[in-house]
């Protein structure tokens, strides 16, 4: 068979992730799990996991492929009726394939953060929202957070 999407459960070794971006270089829609907390640390994963030598060649191909990467945590409610999903959500922009590109995944966050309009949102201002919103307790927010002292300076 010739399938339009692919789902690969958990991207852990250098055939996959290999074998996931020639499938989505050759048009495929392919959706993949990885255990990371950031959009960033999962695009830095994918490359680590590469020889020195082809990591520019992955950032290339992931900077042309990559659409958008989801990054989720399930939370204690502050009510302790249950969990709350925080998620960071980067759609990839040209900008974003720029940073990617030239391997400056630290900066992504920011970029992330004036993409808004695309539908982008970092986990720290998603932890933000749901603490501002009464969903989670700070602590609870400032634990899960990628940029400890931002989230602590915009939590109450």
């Amino acid at each position: 068979e010739d399938p339009d999407i692919i789902l690969v459960g958990e991207m852990r070794d250098l055939e996959t992730i290999s074998t996931a971006l020639t499938a989505a270089e050759t048009g495929h829609l392919v959706l993949a799990t990885l255990h990371t907390k950031s959009a960033a640390d999962s695009i830095d994963r994918m490359v680590d996991v590469f020889p020195e030598g082809l990591q520019r060649q992955i950032r290339m191909q992931l900077s042309t492929t990559l659409e958008a990467v989801l990054s989720q945590q399930l939370l204690p409610k502050s009510d302790g009726s249950g969990r709350v999903l925080a998620c960071e959500l980067m759609m990839v922009t040209p900008a974003i394939r720029n940073l990617i590109r030239e391997g400056k995944t630290p900066q992504i966050a920011s970029s992330m953060a004036t993409s808004a309009s695309v539908g982008s949102i970092t986990m720290d201002n998603s932890l933000i929202a749901l603490n501002r919103d009464r969903v989670i307790d700070a602590a609870v927010a400032r634990e899960a957070a990628i940029d400890y002292e931002y989230v602590e300076k915009n939590t109450r």
